[in-house]
């Protein structure tokens, strides 16, 4: 009969010493403290990174001359936005997701059914007006962004 039970050795090890496991790799502590010392290092550098990117590049008064370098300096002045056409696949993503996962609701059998009607129904619609509420704050800041630039003109 085979005895399956633990005993106090660890496989072969009396006094389980975790240094001698860890061989070369240091301990955990080490390494926390090394992450802890680069994220000192990274912040420091994040802002005078940022520092020297704005005050020499964004904010600096001569044009840029190429193509990349314009569209560069525009993107990081924040004239360029990203956020329309991720927001426009956001929403096709999860009208679909809805509509596909309404189709759960039928499995379930009896009120799965109208369960499956409503989600079906209402589903595309709430993500709709999420989306609109959204874009509501994009055209905010169109329509302001456009008016600041009209007002400059003159």
């Amino acid at each position: 009969m085979l005895n399956l039970a633990y005993t106090s050795s660890y496989y072969g090890y009396d006094d389980l010493d975790v240094d001698s496991l860890l061989g070369n790799y240091g301990s955990s502590a080490s390494a926390m403290q090394g992450a802890g010392i680069w994220a000192i290092i990274a912040i420091i550098l994040a802002i005078v990174g940022g520092i020297l990117v704005y005050f020499l590049f964004v904010k600096g008064k001569n044009e840029p001359k190429g193509k990349f370098t314009k569209w560069l300096k525009d993107f990081l002045s924040f004239k360029v936005m990203w956020i329309e056409p991720i927001l426009k696949v956001v929403y096709y993503i999860g009208t679909i997701y809805v509509i596909l996962f309404s189709f759960t609701f039928l499995a379930m059998g009896g009120m799965g059914v109208l369960y499956f009607f409503i989600c079906l129904l209402l589903g595309p619609i709430i993500v709709r007006l999420a989306y609109e509420m959204t874009m509501m704050f994009i055209m905010i800041w169109h329509n302001t962004r456009d008016i600041a630039e009209n007002t400059k003109k003159k």
